[in-house]
């Protein structure tokens, strides 16, 4: 009879959860697998590695408290949190998360997910020598050797099946994008919508106090000569205005409509209008640099030195690009 030990199950590519530890105590010997088509392959090196039993849950009804664990390939309905409301162990070999009617019963303690067999392994406080590692390894694949031959015999009718696979594939598909639009929700939820309302107050401020009118009346003569455009750029770039002159890109449209006037009017030379567009847009994006590195999943500490480190670099790229546009647009409009 194949030792018992326990086992670790991490999260597969794209999936939730930080990983289980799945041990058999008493009579929790049985790895049920409720996924159609016969015992999944996940399943199946869940009972190799661990030396427990692999069942296929729907041809066999098996007690709940003879449940090591679950392994399902539910894309996020109510199959995905009814054990894990039940407290049992749940393996998910699709990179689902938390969601339908029982999501609050899923927790990372009880529940992992888009686990493939390359995520299963011996616990590591369970592995021993390299030596009873390989004797583990033989005794398991001649008991595995004769488990196999009856769960092939007892499988092989569904694997041959092709209504069985393709529809296992569609099952595969359809959750892959009910998964991929439940993410995109959640972040346009917790992320995007707060930055939008964020944004629409700081222009509500702006707009109603008229900071925007007086700060553009103010740097539009700026953009006469080229040193003019430069400390246009220095102060729009700078850490403490930048974050606050970037929303909805107010100034730049003041000021830009102001210089393009000027422009036309024969005021200002043509060929400060390619400078002075870089110069008016020194600031823009300065106020999504921290929503753009919680997006790509930065740590706090990478957010707390990032965000001071891209607004002081804004002061050198702001001014470099104002001087190169202006050197390409020497002759432009002549």
């Amino acid at each position: 009879m194949n030792k018992q030990r326990a086992i670790f199950v991490d999260k597969g590519s794209g999936g939730w959860g930080t990983g289980l530890r799945i041990e058999p105590k008493g009579k929790k010997t049985k790895v049920v697998s409720i996924t159609g088509g016969g015992i999944h392959p996940v399943a199946r090196k869940i009972a190799q590695v661990s030396g427990t039993e692999a069942i296929d849950g729907f041809k066999n009804s098996v007690p709940e408290d003879e449940m090591m664990c679950v392994v399902i390939d539910c894309g996020g309905t109510a199959r995905i949190g009814l054990y894990p409301m039940k407290r049992i162990p749940t393996v998910d070999v699709l990179p689902s998360s938390p969601s339908g009617p029982l999501a609050k019963h899923i927790k990372e303690d009880i529940f992992v997910s888009g686990v493939t067999e390359k995520e299963i392994r011996l616990a590591d406080e369970q592995i021993e020598s390299h030596s009873e590692t390989s004797q583990l390894n033989t005794s398991n694949k001649e008991n595995s050797n004769i488990n196999n031959e009856d769960l092939k015999k007892e499988d092989q009718g569904d694997r041959d099946n092709f209504l069985m696979r393709f529809s296992k594939g569609i099952g595969k598909v359809t959750g892959t994008f009910y998964q991929a639009g439940r993410d995109s929700i959640d972040m346009l939820i917790k992320n995007i919508i707060p930055f939008m309302a964020f944004v629409s107050m700081l222009i509500g401020i702006i707009n109603y106090t008229g900071i925007g009118d007086a700060m553009a009346t103010f740097l539009s003569p700026l953009a006469g000569s080229l040193w003019g455009l430069i400390i246009l750029a220095f102060v729009c770039s700078l850490p403490f205005l930048s974050p606050v002159l970037g929303p909805g890109s107010v100034i730049a449209q003041i000021i830009g409509v102001l210089i393009g006037t000027e422009i036309a009017k024969g005021n200002i030379p043509p060929q400060f209008a390619l400078p002075a567009l870089f110069a008016i847009n020194a600031q823009v994006g300065a106020d999504f640099i921290p929503v753009g590195l919680s997006l790509g999943e930065a740590k706090a500490e990478t957010v707390q030195y990032g965000v001071p480190a891209v607004l002081y670099s804004r002061l050198i790229t702001g001014v470099l690009a104002v001087i190169i546009a202006y050197v390409a647009s020497i002759g432009l409009y002549q």
